[in-house]
């Protein structure tokens, strides 16, 4: 198994984490993903797993396998029940501490439901741009009202206040522009958008991606399983497309629901800087962030990071980018 079967990122490594079942038993796992938690026995069968994870899913509270291949705990449950449209809730004052403490040593257990009929928060939506992609952006927001009101688009130009754009779907005045120069500094542009705000929670997207309507739709369920949970920053998995071929760079989580109050931190590559660390943030598996990309554009794009933030452009990254996704 090279990929999490949970959450697919290439990141099996060996672990000393064991997990408490029901009963007292204790079980040590020799394998981890250091992207979701999963735990996995050495002779793990994904397929046979997937399987069986469907399955404890599809009941009304998910009940641990003492002997099964893969165990959870109650943080890694919340993440896989996304991937399947629901949402978790803790069976007790222990499991609602687990969540603020990953990665506990009980087995995962809670009760499940829908997402689609849990409790719900209103979602932001924040665009950058550059002014030459203003048309096409606005001209793509149409798919997103189904889920949120509220859409600002925050130009890299000279700095000039909201002003309110017609927008199919969407009332007068629900659709802003705003400018600001970036002047290099991603994290500081995406903290100036989080500051355009009207509702508790944003989702941030570039002018390079897109997220579909089905996925779109689930986000105010996302915010407020978040809430329950005290999470301030969702992440979302994200396809990079180059020349419309899959990357083997997946799922690249990216920090993009977050709540308003969040700031980014970092030039380039910048992520949410969370005052309690990367408990009060969680990852949803229900849809991904679509990235689309040009081969000239990756291949420019870390000697530009490089120069703007020297150490954090990510050379390497550039390889494996160009290369196709593999399972």
């Amino acid at each position: 198994m090279r990929r999490c079967f949970v959450c697919a990122a290439d990141m099996l490594q060996p672990t000393e984490r064991h997990l408490t079942y029901p009963g007292g038993r204790r079980r040590d796992f020799p394998l981890a993903c250091a992207s979701c938690g999963l735990l996995l026995t050495a002779d793990a069968d994904p397929d046979r797993c997937r399987a069986d994870l469907a399955e404890r899913l599809a009941a009304p509270a998910f009940v641990p396998d003492p002997d099964g291949a893969y165990g959870l705990d109650l943080y890694t449950l919340r993440s896989a029940a996304t991937g399947a449209s629901l949402g978790i809730r803790a069976l007790d004052g222990d499991g609602r501490a687990d969540l603020r403490r990953p990665h506990g040593i009980r087995a995962a257990q809670a009760d499940l439901y829908a997402l689609d009929v849990g409790e719900t928060m209103p979602v932001s939506l924040g665009l950058l741009c550059r002014p030459a992609d203003l048309e096409r952006v606005l001209a793509g927001v149409e798919a997103h009202a189904a889920w949120t009101d509220d859409v600002v688009v925050l130009l890299d130009a000279s700095a000039g206040p909201p002003r309110a754009m017609a927008a199919a779907g969407f009332a007068h005045g629900a659709v802003r522009v705003a400018a600001r120069p970036m002047d290099g500094d991603f994290g500081a542009q995406r903290n100036a958008l989080q500051d355009l705000a009207r509702h508790p929670w944003m989702l941030q997207l570039d002018a390079d991606e897109t997220l579909d309507a089905a996925a779109g739709r689930r986000l105010p369920a996302l915010a407020g399983l978040a809430e329950a949970g005290d999470v301030l920053s969702v992440g979302l998995p994200r396809r990079n497309r180059v020349d419309g071929v899959l990357s083997d760079v997946y799922p690249d989580v990216q920090y993009r629901l977050n709540r308003r109050s969040v700031r980014y931190g970092g030039r380039v590559h910048e992520r949410p800087v969370l005052d309690d660390g990367w408990p009060r943030s969680a990852i949803a598996l229900h849809g991904a962030i679509e990235h689309h990309l040009g081969r000239a554009h990756v291949l420019a794009r870390s000697r530009r990071y490089e120069s703007l933030a020297p150490g954090r452009g990510r050379p390497e990254e550039e390889a494996a980018l160009l290369r196709p996704f593999r399972d």
